[in-house]
């Protein structure tokens, strides 16, 4: 009887704690769950928090003319952090005072640079949203592709085309006496004017870069430019000419009139290109050289041309790799960085210029190779090789023992 009474108590025990076990293990599951659960409520409203703090109902404005557009330039979170491992820094690129970019590769496999900035400045908000509605409405081979957007962290993020080969900047500015050929330059010039030339002109309401410099210009894998960064850009009423704004850009290679006036035109762009064309001649940084008299590059530069005494300023690999059409370029380049803006050229008679420039190099070119093709036919025939004079000697000595041969079958 006790017996059967200790087994009850055991059994009214173990069943005890076996229900007292799974009621915890029921507990505890349903508070994993509740804390997940609430986790993720907190992070889509946070999402959401960031999504309008970043202007993102104003971004959806601006592309809603195209709903394609609006729905394909709108990433989400969860895709770029897949494509770059949770932004893992193995994955960075580079970055300055402003952000850090990283490389990733998208669901469609598209390989993008998504720049994340570091600082949710409001101002810095306001030109990404800027960039997003200009770039979005641009394409053109020379101008980087914008893919997308992500407005669901507290500092939004951009992305782009991956471009492998750096800035233009990096590859002028390299250490040693070599730096890119004057070929490419001349190239990486018209591609650069054709580009600013086209969002002048070309798209439904003209564009001012507001930043042309040689670090905005980005070289891809075959050194085809790249114009980046129009996060100062702005776009100009079809009925105006301009527009009146605070000043933005790179000192060194700003217009001057746009820095004194506040008045930004198509022509503000054509100042900084022409600083570029100067820095591709030159090998020198705008923002920072003083000739021994102090006098700025584009100072200095303009008063040699004009002088007749380009070369004291001029990079020597271009000196001795370019030919009549570096005069061309140079002279092209003062009257783009002319005081007056009314005195400038457009950017599509720039890109005109320099296109007749570089077509007039590839007939020189093809001149000289077709005369060294003449000049090698000539000394062919003049000079012909050992194997044909081993093979007229040869003919004339078989022919000799004929004659021996035939001398011999019959005698004289």
């Amino acid at each position: 009887m006790e017996d059967g009474c200790i087994k009850s108590s055991l059994g009214l025990s173990v069943g005890l704690g076996v229900g007292s076990g799974a009621g915890l293990l029921v507990v505890a599951l349903g508070a994993t769950f509740a804390a997940r659960r609430i986790k993720h409520q907190r992070e889509r409203v946070l999402k959401q928090k960031f999504f309008k703090k970043n202007r993102g109902h104003l971004l959806q404005q601006l592309l809603s003319q195209n709903a394609d557009i609006a729905e394909r330039m709108i990433i989400p979170l969860v895709e770029l952090e897949k494509a770059t491992n949770n932004f893992d820094k193995t994955r960075k690129l580079g970055g300055g005072g402003h952000g850090i970019v990283y490389k990733g590769i998208l669901s469609d496999l598209h390989v993008v640079a998504i720049k994340k900035s570091k600082v949710a400045i409001q101002r810095e908000i306001d030109e990404f949203i800027n960039e997003v509605a200009i770039l979005s409405q641009i394409n053109h081979r020379n101008v980087v592709r914008l893919f997308g957007c992500c407005l669901e962290t507290e500092v939004p993020l951009l992305v782009y085309e991956f471009i492998s080969n750096g800035t233009l900047y990096d590859h002028l500015h390299v250490e040693g006496p070599i730096s890119l050929p004057w070929e490419h330059r001349l190239r990486i010039a018209t591609e650069t004017a054709r580009a600013l030339a086209y969002i002048h002109m070309a798209v439904s309401f003209p564009i001012i870069h507001r930043d042309v410099k040689s670090h905005n210009i980005l070289l891809d894998g075959s050194l085809t430019a790249k114009v980046s960064d129009f996060g100062a850009s702005r776009s100009i009423p079809p009925d105006q000419t301009g527009v009146t704004t605070a000043i933005q850009g790179t000192l060194g290679y700003l217009d001057p009139m746009y820095y004194y006036t506040g008045r930004l035109t198509e022509k503000s762009d054509v100042y900084s290109f022409g600083v570029v064309l100067i820095e591709l001649l030159t090998r020198k940084k705008p923002y920072s050289y003083r000739s021994p008299e102090n006098d700025s590059l584009i100072a200095q530069f303009t008063s040699l041309l004009a002088q007749g005494n380009l070369s004291h300023v001029l990079d020597p690999q271009v000196m001795e790799e370019g030919g009549k059409e570096v005069s061309e370029v140079a002279a092209l380049a003062t009257m783009c960085v002319k005081l007056k803006a009314e005195e400038r050229p457009t950017m599509r008679q720039a890109e005109m210029t320099l296109e007749s420039i570089q077509e007039s190099l590839q007939q020189v070119k093809l001149h000289s190779v077709d005369t060294k093709i003449s000049k090698d036919k000539q000394t062919a025939v003049a000079f012909p090789t050992v194997e044909g004079r081993s093979s007229k000697e040869s003919s004339r000595q078989y022919s000799l023992e004929e004659e021996f041969l035939l001398s011999a079958r019959y005698p004289r």
